[in-house]
């Protein structure tokens, strides 16, 4: 039986400020140097606290780089309830402007890389990241269902998770081009909503990420 990817362990564990160091310096040195270089040594220099910690709190690399990834994630589908489903989705896919979607882009690329020989990775990734986002997205669609927008027997239902995810990250391998806020809505609008039997409509924009300039968080 495979043991959990996450486990307890007794010691003195660091505090949510310390956590979210920590977690934003995986996240960097993921950036910089890529899941198969990174290392627990180099977390604990970045982060500012021992091996021993990194080890006691998320039990080994994957599990910490999976925790990561939620953190910077603090939104899921679930949360989010606009009235309707259009509306979550743009939602969804305007939670962060321009410049975090292309980092994140190419952390995520590097990320798909490593998976292929990686299971203990690929463990981490479903149990912290994919089931919550699909829960996520089974309780914004059963919203839509019982609103009456959409039918529980839609068939494209099961795949919208795969929908989104191409909409992440074909413009990137296809074009050579990081997704933008405007190109997910246009993306949303042309094949997303027309799968589930929906129309684009013409709810208005999501508020921009705060800090951003709303001309720009639109430009493809």
């Amino acid at each position: 039986m495979t043991a959990p990817v996450v486990t307890t362990r007794r010691g003195s564990r660091l505090t949510p400020e310390r956590e979210a160091t920590v977690h934003a310096s995986t996240l960097d040195l993921l950036r910089e140097v890529g899941y198969e270089a990174l290392t627990m040594d180099a977390v604990a220099a970045r982060g500012h606290c021992s091996k021993a910690t990194l080890y006691r709190q998320w039990g080994g690399k994957a599990a910490l780089v999976a925790m990561a990834l939620r953190h910077g994630r603090p939104v899921g589908p679930g949360d989010i309830d606009t009235g309707s489903l259009r509306g979550d989705l743009r939602a969804l896919l305007t939670l962060d402007d321009d410049r975090q979607l292309e980092r994140d882009c190419a952390l995520m690329r590097g990320l798909a890389m490593a998976l292929h020989g990686n299971p203990d990775l690929m463990r981490a990734l479903h149990e912290v990241m994919i089931q919550p986002e699909r829960s996520g997205l089974d309780t914004l669609l059963r919203r839509a269902v019982d609103r009456g927008e959409i039918r529980a027997d839609d068939p494209a239902l099961p795949y919208l998770l795969q929908m989104l995810l191409g909409a992440f990250f074909t413009r990137n391998v296809l074009e050579d081009l990081p997704p933008t806020r405007a190109y997910l809505l246009a993306f949303l609008d042309a094949v997303i909503l027309p799968a589930l039997g929906l129309r684009p409509g013409t709810d208005p924009d999501p508020d921009p990420t705060p800090g951003t300039d709303p001309a720009a968080a639109s430009a493809p």
